[in-house]
């Protein structure tokens, strides 16, 4: 049994004792003991990485303590010479005169990774990242500030979602009016921030010896099997095969309803009978959750019972709580954390089996010889989080209101596939914003609004002012906290919907090969992972429309 969460306190790093211990490391290399060198470079990595991540942790369950944000500020000030020190090494090892002693204790992926990382960081962009993380931190808590008054009810962002769901056409129309006036009123802050994200990325690139920041950040995001090029070939992908099937089921859905014009607001408002709504609360639904993972059988449900009872879920909305759900883990414990914040929405479903899915991969590899490989990179761990989504459909009836578990799967195909024109759309908007990083906010928001109509041609805001003048994307905290994280989504979710067509004719054989791909953590790079699973690469011509064809189908469109 693991140590309960709340049991949990890591020392505090300080920045001379960490620069011992890594000096420790270079002093075991200097002896030619390459084997004790690589162990102690993993667990000095494993103790920051758990400290830091509790952190964070702290500073998103209640972004308006002074305690959690004085902690968060030290670890953004301590993380560049920390960077710094793991660039040192990962460099002098993948340099080793006696490079056949490193391939004996180190993987040659993690080798790959490493040749990716040295390239991502010089310390004269110390100064940077750490404001970097500062600005991240910054619209994270003004986000988080939001008090919006509805009904008679004052919520936050995240608590305006039923509203926004409300099968009343009034009350959905009002939920997006005071989500947006509240984004207008910040506009300039918004606007100021990201000017700044930009120009400070912009800068790391040109300082680093890059010509824009697009090819650093596609190593920060240890992307070394593919490059902006397929990227832009999946987009137009996207863009041929499932804006057309979108399209037709959002005309379907207008004349369902009778609507003349179907507006923003009406989007979310899948079902025509209302979407389908959680089983009960969050109690009932971690009973329910309990009995679903232990009914798919293999390990899912014990693994879900140690995060229940060791107190590693975080999953009730507070107020000052940040937005949005992740997983975060603590490599020296073993164990992973889920934070999110349920409104009464399918959402919480559809959040909570997503962030599972990471959970139960980061379990599954956590006895994986080095850090490098608890997680895979992005791209491929999204794979694990949304394929789980798929995979629990046979069960799902348990966590939705009675009767509605049909409703539900349907729902969720649909707001997937509605998913991938719009994650396309954000990101090419952010290599439209630095390949030419000095862009007005003004331009910015026409860049929104020209990609909005290639990708998302029915969106239409009705005359609400500020997203109509294309300011939809600041609501989407990925565009400023972790730039060109969001394609990821995208890539994810055309394997994860092959995982679903496999498990319609062969549940075990979906589900054995899901476990599998979840023990190989990031042992491989995210075009190999998919291989192994027997999945088609999402820059394989053809993999897009075999998922369509079936949605047609079961969809009737």
């Amino acid at each position: 049994m693991p140590r309960h969460f709340d049991s949990l306190v890591f020392p505090r790093p300080a920045q001379d004792a960490l620069a011992l211990r890594f000096g420790q490391v270079s002093t075991l290399l200097d002896q030619g003991n390459v084997p004790d060198a690589a162990r102690l470079f993993d667990a000095i990595r494993r103790d920051y990485e758990s400290w830091s991540a509790l952190v964070n942790l702290r500073f998103a369950q209640d972004t308006t303590s002074t305690g959690a944000r004085s902690e968060r500020d030290y670890a953004d000030a301590l993380t560049p010479h920390v960077t710094a020190h793991e660039v040192a090494l990962k460099r002098r090892l993948l340099e080793y005169p006696d490079p056949t002693a490193v391939a004996g204790v180190i993987t040659p992926h993690t080798l790959e990774l490493w040749r990716t990382d040295i390239t991502t960081f010089d310390p004269r962009i110390a100064d940077a990242l750490e404001e970097e993380a500062r600005l991240s931190g910054t619209y994270t808590a003004l986000l988080a500030s939001a008090r919006l008054e509805i009904g008679e009810e004052c919520v936050n962002l995240s608590g305006l979602a039923p509203y926004a769901e409300s099968t009343d056409r009034a009350v959905r129309q009002e939920a997006e009016r005071v989500r947006w006036a509240f984004f207008e009123r910040n506009a300039r802050q918004l606007d100021a921030l990201f000017d700044q994200m930009v120009h400070l990325r912009h800068g790391m690139a040109r300082t680093l010896g890059y010509d824009s920041y697009i090819p650093l950040a596609y190593r920060r995001m240890r992307r070394s099997d593919y490059g902006p090029a397929d990227v832009a070939r999946f987009r137009d992908d996207v863009r041929t095969h499932v804006v057309p099937l979108v399209h037709d089921i959002l005309r379907q859905r207008c004349e369902t309803m009778g609507w003349d014009v179907l507006y923003s607001w009406d989007e979310p408002l899948i079902d025509p009978h209302g979407n389908p709504r959680p089983a009960g609360g969050h109690d009932l639904l971690m009973a329910r959750a309990q009995t679903m993972f232990d009914r798919m059988g293999g390990d899912l449900g014990a693994f879900f019972g140690l995060m229940r009872d060791g107190g590693y879920l975080d999953l009730v909305n507070r107020p000052d709580k940040a937005g949005g759900g992740f997983c975060t883990a603590f490599p020296t414990v073993g164990m992973p954390f889920i934070f999110a914040s349920f409104n009464g929405t399918q959402h919480d479903i559809n959040v909570f089996t997503h962030e599972m899915g990471h959970a139960y991969q980061n379990w599954k590899s956590r006895d994986l010889p080095a850090i490098d490989l608890l997680w895979p990179t992005m791209d491929a761990a999204e794979v694990n989080s949304m394929a789980l989504e798929f995979l629990t459909w046979p069960h799902i009836d348990l966590m939705v209101a009675p009767g509605q578990g049909e409703r539900f799967r349907r729902m969720h195909l649909i707001s997937s596939l509605s998913f991938l024109p719009y994650g396309v759309c954000v990101d090419h908007f952010q290599h439209e914003i630095y390949a030419r990083p000095d862009m007005t906010p003004a331009q910015r928001h026409e860049t929104w609004r020209e990609m909005e109509r290639r990708y998302l041609p029915w969106r239409d805001y009705g005359g609400l002012p500020h997203p109509a003048r294309g300011g939809r994307w600041q609501a989407q905290g990925h565009i400023y906290r972790s730039p060109f994280y969001y394609i990821d989504y995208a890539l994810a979710l055309c394997c994860a919907m092959q995982f679903w067509i496999r498990s319609r004719s062969d549940p075990q054989g979906a589900m054995d090969a899901y476990v599998a791909l979840c023990a190989r953590g990031g042992a491989q790079p995210f075009t190999r992972l998919v291989r192994s699973a027997g999945l088609n690469s999402p820059f394989q011509p053809g993999a897009l429309a075999d998922v369509v064809r079936t949605a047609r189908d079961i969809l009737n469109t």
